[in-house]
């Protein structure tokens, strides 16, 4: 076999090992999730826990700061969904591209600056608390990823099959809505699927505002020194983040364009 052979079959095998290894992934991330979760509660309800820890550690407070958590979560990546993606298809057309850089410094910056920042300095602006609080800087943190990909996607579509479709008589919005966007979906996915974590990981300081979380048993674990609530807050998050990224994966596998798989 000559190495150029070699070289080819190497090649093709990259791709089948890499499904093959998410395929795996995506079936054991659920477990370690489940895992994670199970393991932290029952090693901490099987404890002698004091009154104050039974405040932080019942089943009613835990299932409150999660949806909470949730909540926050699911609020920020629907709020980025719908500014990201439309936002980032208007400035993939002609008569905006020289936009584009503008919008992605703005969010280049929500994605710099320090989370705990951007929580505060909202904070300062507006001088109230609640879950809007909470949620409007984590969106502007977790902007980027979606944006950026969103318009990398419509510029990785080839501009033959654009001038196809012209060609063929469709509309610049029929071939937005039939070729241009179905082909730009993966890349979406992608980043839709970073802001996910992005959004489960920062909204862990939500709870500085008064949005509520499981930032809320990590703090009262932490300023009370007590370990146990501390590591439950800590260890149900990074469950959670472990999820969402979980979630997205499966998103990226079903619902990118069959043709592309």
């Amino acid at each position: 076999m000559t190495a150029a052979t070699e070289a080819a079959l190497t090649a093709a095998a990259a791709p089948a090992a890499q499904r093959r290894a998410e395929r795996i992934r995506l079936f054991f991330q659920p477990v370690i999730v489940l895992a994670l979760t199970a393991g932290v509660l029952v090693w901490a309800f099987a404890r002698d826990l004091t009154i104050t820890q039974q405040a932080s550690l019942n089943a009613d407070n835990i299932v409150s700061v999660t949806w909470q958590h949730v909540l926050i979560s699911a609020t920020v990546v629907l709020i980025v969904i719908v500014v990201a993606v439309p936002l980032g298809t208007l400035l993939t057309r002609p008569r905006y591209r020289r936009l584009a850089p503008i919008f992605v410094g703005i969010a280049n910056i929500g994605a710099a600056a320090p989370a705990i920042g951007l929580i505060v300095l909202f904070y300062l602006v507006t001088r109230t608390t609640g879950f809007w609080i909470g949620v409007a800087p984590v969106a502007f943190y977790s902007l980027l990823p979606v944006l950026r990909n969103t318009i990398l996607g419509y510029q990785e579509v080839d501009s033959t099959l654009i001038d196809a479709g012209r060609g063929q008589g469709m509309s610049a919005l029929t071939v937005l809505r039939r070729i241009e966007f179905p082909l730009a979906v993966p890349y979406i996915l992608a980043g839709l699927r970073t802001s996910l974590v992005l959004a489960v990981g920062t909204a862990t300081l939500s709870f500085l505002v008064s949005a509520g979380g499981l930032g809320i048993l990590i703090d009262t674990g932490y300023k009370l020194r007590d370990n146990v609530t501390l590591v439950v807050g800590a260890v149900l998050a990074v469950a959670l983040a472990l999820l969402v990224d979980w979630l997205g994966a499966l998103a990226e596998q079903f619902l990118g364009p069959r043709g592309l798989k």
